[in-house]
């Protein structure tokens, strides 16, 4: 039988002195959910759009340091020019095809949001924190977006990003808030 961990007592002074930080991002991510679910195919290109400007940046930087670092350094070298050259050609074919991008990229989160779901989901039964209940189902929420996203693809890829990111912020935020209230009665 495994034993529950339960929420250390060290952690409670700063998880009570912390409720308006938490109520903060509560209701920031709640707000940032409902407009990602008003705009789902929007949300999505723009997703696919960012996603492959921070491939490219991430491209440009290490091919920097593999002509700067890496030069000299025979298979390194080439290694981290091929690592670099894939980071760019990925970005731009994500920032100019961003419908096409979501087509894998809905693959991808699918399978995010699957593993997510279920590691919230174990997380939030073994470490207890006060009103862990809004975690679990958070967990719950995450693994039957999973499932969803999966069952439904690639037909619904344009929207199906935006629709369940947001669902996802919604109910992340719906935690903090409630992480709020109990950090309210632990002062």
């Amino acid at each position: 039988m495994a034993s529950r961990l339960r929420f250390p007592d060290m952690y409670r002074s700063a998880f009570a002195k912390n409720s308006g930080w938490f109520l903060f991002w509560g209701v920031l991510l709640a707000a940032l959910g409902i407009v990602a679910v008003g705009a789902a195919a929007f949300t999505t290109l723009l997703t696919v759009v960012v996603l492959g400007f921070l491939l490219f940046i991430g491209g440009c930087i290490m091919l920097l340091d593999t002509f700067s670092f890496w030069r000299g350094k025979a298979g390194s070298f080439f290694v981290h020019l091929v690592f670099a050259l894939l980071y760019l050609a990925v970005g731009i074919i994500l920032m100019n095809n961003p419908v096409e991008g979501s087509v894998s990229l809905t693959l991808i989160i699918g399978v995010f949001y699957l593993v997510a779901g279920m590691y919230r989901l174990i997380f939030n039964t073994m470490i207890q924190m006060p009103r862990w209940g809004w975690g679990f189902f958070n967990g719950l929420i995450s693994l039957l977006l999973g499932i969803l996203i999966l069952s439904s693809w690639p037909q619904s890829s344009l929207f199906i990003i935006g629709l369940f990111v947001g669902i996802d912020l919604f109910f992340a935020g719906m935690f903090y808030i409630m992480a709020s209230f109990a950090a309210r009665s632990l002062r």
